[in-house]
């Protein structure tokens, strides 16, 4: 028999490629999900439905762009969906008395300060950004029902609702507008000050004291962030539906979470990046879609989610087990 050996240089080629993989294991999760949907309905890879799902995603991904940044930080915000509410509410109820664009901006600049307070709550308080951002959570949805009357309310100018069928061939204006942010903010974390510090004040927050990193200030802008990523997920989410539910993004913090953590984002904080959470929203978006293509009941599609989740987590454990043992 020929024995079969292995070089120093081909082996370490292979672990190499074998950490890349695992690194980035949420795009060939990716690509399994849109070969098997593919095969399984005719309805699934076509233009129009590449389209929806962008557009489907884009809402939790836009929330998803501002969690990044937080939990790069360490920190957590659970009030995403509450204040995505409240920015349709505001986009929709102030076109009445101030106009269509001023009625946008206020709405913005609502849900940017509300992000600003969460932070700054965070810092000087002292309590964990979960305690803080939950009581934001409740009071925030609590002055939704309020501003609304526990009633939907529909928009009255319908120029505003002709904004969200722009379309760039099967591109919608939201779709649009994720990516944008998306390659914004990536090109914020490699390669600006604020980015790298974001990374180090995550990965170990005394040696970032240490070296003079301005810590609370560096967690208020990204709460910052996040408030304003839900401010614009709002906005065009109303627009889209012509209408402000109250009810509106119920639990998404849990979806957007979900996504973040799906691309390899670590919940402690120091490791992750923007495009693998857009890897992350993409498969979240594809399997609810080829599922509900399917018409799969809901009941399968929390239990294949969850699995999804399950099988990355352990992966992201093995990364950083492999990594730890270099």
């Amino acid at each position: 028999m020929t024995a079969i050996h292995t070089t120093p240089q081909r082996a370490g080629a292979m672990t190499h490629a074998t950490r890349a993989l695992l690194r980035n294991h949420i795009w060939l999760f990716l690509v399994l999900a849109i070969a098997v949907f593919s095969g399984a309905t005719p309805y699934f890879l076509t233009t129009n439905n590449m389209g929806n799902i962008l557009t489907q995603g884009a809402f939790i991904g836009i929330l998803a762009i501002g969690m990044t940044l937080v939990i790069l930080n360490g920190e957590i915000d659970l009030s995403v969906g509450a204040n995505l509410a409240l920015a349709g509410a505001l986009a929709i109820g102030l076109q009445p008395a101030v106009g269509v664009w001023p009625a946008i901006g206020l709405a913005f600049l609502t849900s940017t300060a509300l992000g600003v307070l969460n932070g700054l709550l965070v810092v000087f308080s002292g309590m964990h950004s979960f305690i803080v951002t939950l009581g934001g959570l409740i009071g925030i949805r609590g002055l939704v029902f309020v501003y609304t009357g526990e009633n939907a309310l529909m928009v009255e100018d319908f120029s505003y609702t002709e904004l969200a069928e722009v379309y760039l061939g099967p591109l919608s204006l939201t779709a649009m507008i994720f990516l944008g942010l998306a390659a914004m903010f990536q090109w914020v974390l490699s390669s600006t000050r604020h980015g790298r510090e974001t990374y180090s004040v995550g990965d170990n927050i005394e040696a970032a004291h240490d070296a003079g990193i301005n810590i609370k200030r560096h967690k208020v802008i990204n709460f910052g962030i996040c408030g304003a990523m839900a401010g614009i997920a709002g906005i065009l989410l109303s627009m889209r539906l012509g209408t402000a539910e109250p009810n509106a993004g119920r639990i998404w913090e849990l979806w957007t979470i979900i996504a973040v953590v799906l691309g390899g984002t670590r919940l402690q904080g120091g490791y992750g990046s923007l495009w693998m959470t857009v890897g992350g929203v993409l498969t979240l978006a594809v399997l609810r879609n080829g599922l509900r293509l399917l018409n799969t009941p809901n009941y399968v599609e929390l239990m294949v989610m969850g699995s999804v989740l399950i099988l990355a987590l352990g992966l992201n454990r093995l990364v950083e087990m492999r990594e730890g043992a270099r």
